[in-house]
Formats: structure tokens, sequence, C-alpha cells
């Protein structure tokens, strides 16, 4: 039985037992046996990071192969799908096998971002449905305000007990665990003011025999997001973007609906023309940021789905708000065209986005798909990007005149 340690700066110490089946490499089938591949490999997964002109560092990531119930895997494969994937044509080693690939960008310290770094694929993984009950009484009676009238969301069949109920989808077991990480953090006092947001990839290959997801045919993606951390899918057709998260913010779409029906208005303006929720957060989803929680300020993610076919995808880019200020989306996604590997492809999001003034904490993680090396089309932004290189230079020159 292994021992998880809660000891992050800023948190008290606390421990809870679990058996720990994830692990750093993802198994495909080969002809002579189960074959390892390093998901640390800058071919398999690539990650650029910098802290940028800040003296401290709030945004990290994690990545790491998990092992969940074959049986949840298939009801969330037929729910998003409508495919009935049969987990024993592909036995049980391979069927629980599930890559995680986490970006989390702190604010107001990097206490929760680091906590979810080194925690949240674990918790990801342990959660069950009978800590469901516990877990929505402490919602709704300890946390109040806004979260009195909250009914379970994804949870909502287990709130009163698992007995004869199904197995949790990954929606459902995405709500759990985010939920969880608040629930452990809220006795101690760092987590009142810090926070972070999050986006999870989640990529079950339904491939038989097994292939890993740089290669697979037929690949379930699952993204469960909290914040304005993103995730965008590249299409071999002409680099087209196909984005997987919105941001979380309080006048967008989304959050504007779920906020006003529930808490009215308490959206701010401050002098630079950005809204903030309470007059303080920018995201209206996050992990931690406790006192803001009875206020309408939601750990819950938002999870999409999407099945990728064949060569019909090249990569997924997720990248933090240090990114994705500076770049569109349709930038972010042809600067990784022509690389030689994931590692690369990162490498040179994060270095144009530096290149244009960009000073935050910035992170930008590659993961290849099927189609990797094979966009048709041309590169759609590249005129605009040499201009607004050009225009950084100049503005650069005048700077140190």
């Amino acid at each position: 039985m292994a021992l998880r340690l809660l000891s992050k700066p800023g948190f008290k110490c606390t421990a809870s037992p679990f058996v720990a089946n994830y692990h750093d490499y993802v198994r495909c089938a080969s002809p002579g046996g189960a074959m390892r591949i390093p998901l640390a490999s800058p071919k398999v997964i690539g990650v650029a990071n910098s802290r940028g002109n800040r003296g401290h560092q709030e945004d990290f990531y994690s990545f790491a192969t998990l092992s969940l119930n074959p049986e949840e895997l298939r009801i969330s494969v037929k729910k998003a799908h409508a495919i009935d994937w049969d987990p024993s044509k592909v036995g049980d080693l391979y069927a629980r096998q599930v890559v995680f690939v986490g970006i989390y960008d702190g604010h107001g310290g990097s206490a929760v971002s680091q906590y979810l770094r080194q925690e949240l694929h674990g918790l990801f993984e342990s959660v069950d449905k009978s800590m469901i009950p516990e877990l929505y009484t402490w919602i709704t009676k300890e946390v109040g305000g806004y979260f009195k009238r909250y009914r379970g969301g994804p949870m909502t069949p287990w709130i009163h007990g698992v007995e004869n109920t199904s197995e949790m989808d990954l929606e459902a077991r995405a709500a759990l665990a985010f939920y969880e990480v608040d629930k452990n953090l809220s006795s101690d006092p760092v987590a009142q003011n810090c926070g972070a947001t999050a986006s999870l990839i989640l990529l079950h290959t339904l491939d038989s025999p097994a292939a890993p997801f740089f290669s697979a045919k037929k690949t379930a993606l699952t993204v469960a997001h909290c914040g304005d951390t993103r995730v965008l899918l590249c299409s071999t057709n002409g680099g087209r973007v196909f984005t997987m998260t919105e941001n979380h913010h309080a006048d967008s779409r989304v959050e504007s609906a779920r906020l006003r029906k529930m808490m009215g208005s308490a959206l701010i303006t401050d002098s630079f023309g950005e809204s903030r929720w309470m007059g303080a957060l920018a995201n209206t989803r996050s992990l931690g940021d406790l006192k803001y929680k009875r206020f309408g300020v939601t750990p819950e993610p938002e999870v999409r789905t999407k099945l990728l076919e064949g060569s019909e995808w090249a990569y997924i880019v997720a990248v933090s708000d240090g990114v994705s200020s500076m770049l569109s989306d349709d930038e972010v996604v042809d600067l990784a065209r022509g690389c030689k590997d994931p590692k690369t492809a990162a490498d040179r999001i994060l270095s144009f986005a530096q290149e244009l003034g960009g000073g935050d904490n910035a992170t930008a993680i590659v993961v290849p798909l099927a189609g990797w090396g094979h966009i048709t089309g041309p590169d759609k932004t590249k005129d605009l990007r040499e201009y607004r290189l050009q225009e950084a230079a100049g503005s650069e020159r005048l700077r140190r005149m």
C-alpha cells in the first residue's frame, strides 16, 4: 500500500493510503510482447516551460499513464461516441491504460499549481464513487453559499449512496477529482487566496491490438478543463484548429449564464478594461481560491470529448495564458508545423511568444497523434507572424532609445 503525502510548500502534511498504479510510460503490443515507451521522451510528449520575466514560477504540468476501470472506460466510450468498445479484446493490462497530460497555471502564489503537479494524476486515478456522498455533503454544507443549491452535476447518480449503481464515467470521475482537490485543501489557509487553473488531456486508445496514442487508428479524447489554459487540436487537413476548451471568464457565454442565474452580478471591470469576478478573479472556475467558492467560483471542470480517427489529426497543443495572451489559436498550431519532434514544436511556440514581448510564466505542451508530419496546405499565419516580429523588434528599438 502506497502512502501519499501532501507536503507542498505552504500546505500542512496529511496522508491518505491507496494503491498507486500509474506510471511514466505507455505500453503497446508488439510481436515480441509488451513494449514500454517513456512519456518523458521528447519524441512522445514535448514540453517547454518558462517563468518569463517574473521572479517566480506558477506554471506547472504533469503526465502519467493511469490505470482505470475498463468498465468505466467502456461506459464513457459508449456515452460519448456510441461505440461498443470491448475491453476483453485487448486484455486487462492494455484496456486500463489512459494517458493523462495536465497543465496548471497558478495565481496568488504557486502552492496550488505545485500541488496539482504532484498529486492530481494520482488523485484522478484513485477517487471512487463511494466518496461522492460525503463529498456532496461537504460541498453543500461546508462550502455553502452558491453551492447550497448544487445538485451534484455529473456526480448526481451517486450523491445519496452507491449501492446498486453503475460505474462512473470519465466526466463524473473528473468532477469528483477536482472537487476532492478543494476538499483536501480546505483546511489550509494558503488555499483561501491561492488557486490554479487546470486542463487535463485524457487519451484512451481503442485499437486492438493495443497501439500507443501517437499511432493509434482510433482514440477517445477527453478534456477536463477549468479556467483559461487552452487545449487545441490541429487537423492534418490544412492545419485547421479545433478548440477543445473555452476560457472560463465571467463575461464568457457559458460562465455569464451560469453566474447570472445563481448569483446575480458581481462582475467588475478594472482600470485596464479587464473583467474580474468579485473584483479580484479573472477566472470563474479554478481549484483553490477557497474564499471565493461560496460566491460561485467552481472547481467543476467542463468536459468535452472527441473521437480521433486515423491520421485525421496531427497533434494536440496545450498552453497557459502566458502563451495564449500573445498568440492566436491559429498561430499556436501553425508554429508546431514541420517540427522534427514534439519538444522542438513546444520550444518554438514558447520562444515566439517571448519574442513578441511576452514576459509572463508560460507553458506549451505538444502531444503527437497519428497524423504527425502530414499536414497539408500552406502555413496560414506565416506572413502575420513575420509582420508581428518586425513590429515587436521595432517597438523594442524605440524603447531602448
